[in-house]
Order: structure tokens, then sequence, then C-alpha cells
């Protein structure tokens, strides 16, 4: 049986300005675990677009970011969200609670946005952010993959 995205739990990913760390969280996650899970992501003070850094990041790792958009979080407080993950601190306290809502993490990370230096040490933090990034999401999805097989056994 094949499972449409309205029939998958929702993770919402939050970030203030929903153009970087979000995205980039939102993509990895996807790729990780998109057979399993609906993945947005939203901001408190959305920025209205996202940073061209941020897709060039992720297309060197050959996910394709360019079609997001920045949203406000609003956006979702009429959906059944079961998990909320936040990824900076002010999304953290601007945290609505939403419908449905099961599950609530905090994993902050670095803007990369703030980067300052070359065009070239810039790319370096936005890889280094999204290097750290993935390895928090994809064993965030491995962990929610082996509980979902457990409990099928």
């Amino acid at each position: 049986m094949t499972t449409t995205t309205s029939e998958k739990p929702l993770i919402l990913v939050l970030c203030t300005g929903n153009s970087c760390r979000s995205h980039l969280a939102e993509g990895l996650l996807r790729a990780a675990a998109g057979d399993l899970f609906e993945i947005a992501s939203a901001g408190s003070k959305p920025a209205g677009y996202v940073h061209p850094l941020a897709i060039e990041a992720m297309k060197e790792i050959e996910i394709d970011i360019s079609g997001h958009h920045s949203k406000h979080l609003s956006e979702f407080l009429d959906r059944n969200v079961e998990t909320v993950i936040t990824v900076c601190g002010n999304a953290d306290q601007a945290c609505p609670i939403f419908p449905g809502q099961v599950n609530r993490h905090h994993w902050p990370f670095d803007d990369p946005a703030h980067a300052t230096g070359t065009d070239e040490e810039k790319r370096a933090v936005f890889r280094r952010v999204r290097n750290e990034i993935r390895r928090v999401f994809t064993a965030y999805a491995d962990g929610r993959r082996d509980a979902l097989k457990a409990r099928r056994a």
C-alpha cells in the first residue's frame, strides 16, 4: 500500500527567518525520511526568500531546495502537526503548540546567513552548518525508522 502525503505524519521544522537552517533541515530530513513523513519548514518572522548559498550548499550534495519558499508558521496552525523541531533559539521561544502535536525537539544550529568574509568563507560556513544538520537529522530519521520497525514487529 502506498502512503499519500495527507496520510503521513507532518514534521514541521521552525526557524526565525525560514531562509537557511530550516530549509537545510527540511531538505535533509525529506531525503532521509520523506517516505515516512511529510516534512515542511516555516518561520516566526519569515525572510521572504531562501538564501542562495543554502540552495547552493544543498545542490552540492544533490538535494534540490530551489523550489522551497519562505513561509510563516501560522500557515500550519490549522494542520495536524505530529512533531515540531526548532533549529534556532528565537523560534523555540516563539513556537506555539500545534493541533495534534505529540513531539517537540529543539536543536539549535549557527545561522550561516550571518557568515562574514569572502564568498568562499561564507560557503564554508554554509557547508559546515549543512553537515551538522545532516548528522543530527539523519540520526533522527534513523531513530524514527527503527521505532516504526520495532512497533510493527
